[in-house]
């Protein structure tokens, strides 16, 4: 797998290939967890940027027309910012970047600013047009930018984003990519405000108001995750919304709905809707740990066994039992736009399996890596998410619980935070914390706090010294 994207990989401008080039999250997270740290960071840098990256307003466009990143296709779709804000945060750990942090604020502002609803769910998509002309509501005429700017303004962004060259978009105007370096100046970050400001008067492109399971949980996990990192609470509580939201109004009769819209919620929820929303769920519990969160989780798990496993050959097909009869009951195994739903479900069973102790979920885990594992082997372009999931079984992942007084707790959750521990379920909980299954209902020790590791069915001693624990995470088995 790691082969096959190293030799797609271009290492000059990132991403894989030649144009168009599309986001491909899945691909940079393995690479990421396994060393192929250049392929994921240089892609990210030259992503934000370049012009698929909205620098006045924050988040991704779809996919770029060019090798370059330069000029998009310019829908923003939520299934691939979710997953692009928590990456940005994991590449921001991992590098210290500026450029990822700042891509990662702007990115989580636009979500909740633009693409959360009242209700609380997230919105699907942004179109590309605007007055029936694709990136009217981006693009720039040059005499416009310096008419709204100071003279050093207008300098400074010409210089940082391409003004001063010749018109990148259709000839006759300028699209925002960046060419000089980024650096900390406030009289860019000024500028970018004023003309902010100013396409905000313009006529906005039309918005799909649907919300729907599967892209609001990529968007949950990643706002989630991105939260606990930079320790950003009102992203968590965006995050939160939009998870009781689903639970309140397409949540019904233990089953999910998978798609809402104008007050009504219908359709039976597939594969992916369950298998995204289990992941999210165990991130959420990692920010902010919650008895409801697992309950439900379990449930859904729970309802993934029962509806969509195929308990003979092994994996999950796209559509439950309790689906109209179909030709076909397709079992999706390849990431494409979003990761593979069989990834994701066997990913998220394995790992509630070590927090609950249910040998179910992890038995179901098994048979779909099996089922897909010829496959991977075969073809591996496209099986990211499987590999992710493979990784983990063959190496189980850590179980951390950090049990002790509130405060104490907390700090070393957030002090864990701020490490890239991307095999390891961290679970802060103090004392008072009620509802928890055996494998997380560590007993008070008499100290402030103590953290409990355990790598599968080997766990180490209970620790109250922090250092020692930090490094414990970091050992590789």
């Amino acid at each position: 797998m790691l082969e096959n994207l190293r030799a797609n990989f271009d290492a000059h401008l990132g991403g894989f290939g030649t144009a168009p080039k599309f986001p491909h999250p899945t691909d940079w997270e393995l690479c990421l967890r396994e060393g192929e740290r250049d392929i994921t960071l240089v892609t990210l840098e030259r992503m934000c940027e370049g012009g698929i990256y909205d620098h006045l307003g924050g988040g991704f466009c779809r996919y770029s027309t060019d090798a370059q990143w330069m000029i998009p296709h310019f829908e923003k779709m939520l299934y691939d910012n979710g997953p692009l804000l928590g990456l940005l945060a994991d590449a921001w750990l991992v590098s210290g970047s500026e450029t990822f942090k700042r891509c990662a604020e702007e990115t989580a502002g636009w979500l909740m600013r633009e693409m959360q609803s009242p209700e609380g769910g997230y919105y699907s998509s942004l179109d590309a047009d605007s007055e029936h002309e694709e990136g009217k509501f981006y693009v720039w005429d040059r005499d416009e930018v310096r008419a709204l700017l100071s003279p050093e303004e207008y300098a400074a962004m010409a210089s940082r984003f391409g003004l001063d060259r010749e018109p990148n978009f259709e000839r006759k105007h300028w699209h925002l990519h960046a060419y000089a370096p980024a650096e900390k100046a406030p009289i860019v970050d000024a500028a970018r405000a004023k003309l902010f400001a100013a396409r905000e008067r313009r006529v906005r492109p039309g918005r799909d108001e649907k919300v729907l399971v599967s892209w609001n949980a990529l968007a949950i996990r990643g706002m989630a995750h991105a939260a606990r990192i930079f320790g950003r609470s009102e992203w968590l509580a965006s995050a939160r919304r939009a998870t009781e939201f689903i639970r309140r109004e397409m949540w019904r009769d233990r089953r999910l709905l998978a798609t809402y819209k104008d007050g009504r919620a219908h359709l039976n929820a597939y594969l992916d809707d369950y298998a995204y929303l289990v992941a999210a769920l165990l991130e959420l519990m990692q920010a902010d740990f919650s008895a409801g969160d697992l309950e439900w989780a379990r449930a859904l798990a729970d309802v993934l066994l029962a509806e969509f496993e195929d308990r003979g050959a092994g994996g999950f097909f796209f559509t439950g039992e309790s689906h109209e009869r179909l030709f076909h009951r397709p079992k999706p195994g390849q990431d494409q736009a979003m990761p593979a739903g069989n990834a994701v479900a066997a990913w998220s069973l394995g790992r509630l399996a070590y927090i609950t102790e249910d040998p179910r979920y992890s038995q179901a885990a098994e048979r779909t890596l099996r089922l897909f594992y010829p496959a991977m082997r075969e073809y591996p372009a496209g099986y990211a998410g499987m590999a992710i999931a493979l990784g983990e079984h063959i190496r189980p992942p850590n179980l951390l619980v950090v049990r002790g007084q509130a405060a104490e707790v907390f700090r070393w959750r957030d002090q864990l935070a701020r490490e890239y521990l991307p095999d390891t379920q961290i679970f802060a909980l103090p004392d008072e914390a009620a509802g928890l299954p055996a494998a997380l209902a560590k007993p008070p020790r008499g100290e402030p706090v103590n953290g409990w590791l355990c790598r599968g069915v080997i766990c180490l001693p209970p620790t109250g010294d922090f250092v020692q624990l930090k490094a414990a995470c970091k050992e590789k088995t």
